[in-house]
């Protein structure tokens, strides 16, 4: 059983890593799916400190507890390692998306150039059509490009055709 801190570090960054992969499929799949119910709260307007959305963490962090619990009592330091990762994701998941993304934090910063610009500008693309379906950018930590998602809604027409669904008629 590998017990050596090296090791256990590699194994907690790479679980981190695929966790954007995982966090990108169950944001697309489960939470604009069939989980929508709980999702769909992030997506309106909303007062008060917490969203009904934020059940998924609450759900992550009870997985992340369970394998430390598992690691810890059964003397298994890699799955420990792996709720390492996870909860590492979480925490930056904390800090980037709920703070800075979407200013659930009692500091305001828009980041004006760089990485953060982009994942900021990625996920307001991803509000930017009303419901569930036609979003785009299902990623938390990852931003594609922001002209590519620009031209993915441009060409699904949604968000043209939600506006028209604003303008008033005469």
């Amino acid at each position: 059983m590998t017990t050596s801190w090296l090791a256990l570090t590699l194994i907690a960054i790479g679980v981190f890593l695929v966790m954007e992969i995982v966090a990108w499929a169950a944001h697309k799949y489960i939470m604009h799916g069939w989980g929508w119910g709980w999702h769909e709260s992030h997506h309106e307007p909303h007062e008060g400190l917490f969203e009904k959305n934020d059940l998924y963490a609450v759900v992550f962090a009870i997985f992340a507890i369970g394998l430390f619990a598992l690691g810890t009592f059964a003397a298994l330091p890699i799955v420990t390692a792996i709720a390492s990762g996870i909860t590492l994701y979480g925490l930056f998941y904390f800090i980037v998306h709920d703070g800075l993304v979407h200013q659930r934090w009692p500091f305001r910063h828009i980041p004006h150039k760089g990485y953060a610009k982009r994942l900021v500008q990625a996920h307001r693309l991803h509000h930017a059509v009303k419901g569930r379906e036609g979003c785009v950018s299902f990623g938390f930590l990852y931003a594609p490009p922001v002209e590519k998602l620009s031209a993915e809604l441009k060409s699904s027409g949604r968000v043209r055709e939600e506006q028209g669904d604003r303008r008033p008629t005469n």
